[in-house]
């Protein structure tokens, strides 16, 4: 599981549909830290393990520094680049990549996105004869998702603007209409506040986008005993009971969805102490599918965390890759374990978007056996 020991909840701060809720560490961690390195409007290539390339826009790059005897460590700073009139192509060779012994730059959320993308990327395991030449020759690529920066996500440059900190705030949890869009932890309160304007320049999913477009967010008044206050220690002690009662709903309820043990996590770079890793979900399709990335200790404790928010269209595709990968890209032993037969599942395939996996004249077939 996502283990958040050392993060307390505070009340909730809300604008528009945006809810966020502030995580704050009493005890900050002190000898690991993070400082965000911004680029400019360059396109970025990173070489992938199976030799395909990544294309993406980068905004901005962490750099984690550690000490190896448990020291306090100190931030870079913020480095901000020149305007650009062209725009370069800027050459990575790694997602996460070592810039000297006690340093490492990543890039945040793409780390997370290359695993989901990379997701059973080389396609059928077996040249069965439903599959097209294409995906046999160059299976899942080009794999290509859609995601919204911040800036485009209704509300939320003016409730980054309007957020109070808190004394000890090490990060947050983004709510749009009361669904969990996005987690952001980092190891000490002065990171987070270098690093809290860069959540306007993230990624988030489809689903954010539109709820905060489009849904209202719900209120939760706190009630107050009248009958047990005759003074303002009383007032103060109803409150301090409000703010554990909201604490605990929001723990058990609202983030549960996100605290659920992902079903892979793979092992990314060692950071002393630390671990830098990524997950990915079960894609169970009628609950929450979170990717991200952790850099977690030694018992487990989560230092620093990011997440992106999987839409509905996304959780299908990464559904229907998982069971075809599990049957060994078999369509009618896929099909029978989901309860359906080939033909309606090579036509739950072209509607996910993988249609030029299958061979026209397979779909075809499909098509008119489902007429």
């Amino acid at each position: 599981m996502i283990d958040l020991t050392g993060l307390e909840t505070r009340p909730a701060q809300t604008w528009g549909a945006i809810r966020l809720v502030p995580l704050v560490r009493p005890e900050p961690i002190m000898d690991l830290r993070l400082h965000v390195k911004v680029y400019g409007d360059e396109l970025s290539l990173v070489d992938l393990p199976d030799r395909s390339t990544y294309i993406s826009y980068v905004p901005h790059a962490f750099v984690a520094s550690w000490t190896d005897d448990g020291m306090p460590a100190a931030a870079y700073g913020t480095q901000l680049a020149e305007p650009r009139q062209h725009i370069p192509v800027r050459t990575r060779r790694r997602m996460a990549r070592r810039v000297d012994k006690n340093r490492l730059r990543f890039l945040p959320l793409h780390l997370a996105l290359e695993g989901f993308l990379a997701l059973h990327f080389g396609g059928p395991a077996i040249m069965w004869e439903e599959w097209s030449s294409q995906a046999v020759r160059r299976g899942l690529s080009p794999r290509v998702e859609e995601a919204y920066t911040g800036a485009q996500v209704d509300g939320l440059d003016d409730a980054l603007r309007v957020f109070e900190i808190h004394p000890g705030q090490c990060g947050l949890l983004l709510y749009a209409a009361d669904s969990l869009a996005s987690a952001f932890v980092v190891p000490h309160e002065e990171d987070y506040r270098a690093l809290h304007p860069t959540l306007i320049r993230d990624l988030y999913g489809e689903l954010v986008y539109e709820y905060a477009l489009l849904h209202p967010v719900r209120d939760f008044p706190a009630v107050i005993d009248e009958e047990a206050v005759a003074s303002l220690a009383d007032l103060r002690a109803q409150a301090v009971r409000q703010e554990r009662e909201w604490a605990g709903f929001h723990d058990s309820v609202m983030a549960a969805g996100l605290l659920a043990a992902p079903a892979q996590v793979q092992d990314v770079h060692r950071l002393g102490r630390y671990t830098l890793r990524r997950f990915l979900p079960a894609f169970e399709r009628h609950a929450e599918n979170h990717i991200g990335e952790t850099i977690d200790d030694a018992d487990g404790r989560t230092a620093y965390l990011k997440t992106f928010r999987l839409s509905q269209a996304q959780t299908r595709r990464g559904y229907l890759i998982s069971k075809l990968a599990e049957h060994d890209w078999s369509l009618p032993d896929t099909a029978a374990a989901l309860g359906t037969d080939a033909a309606a599942l090579g036509l739950r395939l072209v509607r996910a978007g993988f249609g030029h996996l299958l061979r026209q004249d397979v779909l075809d077939g499909y098509r008119k056996a489902k007429r």
